[in-house]
């Protein structure tokens, strides 16, 4: 009995450890960024790997959210529209609104 035990034990601690390890795992998280007054708020935004990121045009005209590395491109975000991405990699994406290059955000994907 005390052996059929231990093998039990022995046996399910590789899907104990598993399980604690999925379930430590962060779980995705939608993030916003604002288009409003020509503004990207919040101009930095730092996010997870797997999280995604909905901007959402507050402004009477057009915007873009476009990676100057060629991360990501929403194209034009109409006024009260909203475009997202899920960015595929890590790394530091700085992005600008190609209708008013003055508009400028940094997203970091850890």
């Amino acid at each position: 009995m005390r052996r059929a035990l231990m093998l039990a034990v022995v046996l399910l601690l590789p899907i104990a450890g598993s399980l604690r390890t999925a379930a430590s795992a962060p779980k995705p998280v939608t993030h916003t960024v604002a288009i409003d007054g020509t503004t990207f708020v919040p101009a930095e935004l730092t996010i997870n790997l797997g999280d995604t990121v909905v901007w959402v045009n507050k402004d009477p005209f057009p915007h873009t959210a476009t990676s100057k590395t060629g991360g990501f491109d929403s194209r034009a975000i109409q006024p009260t529209k909203t475009w997202k991405v899920k960015p595929a990699k890590a790394g530091t994406f700085d992005y600008v609104c190609l209708f008013h290059p003055t508009m400028k955000g940094v997203l970091r994907v850890k």
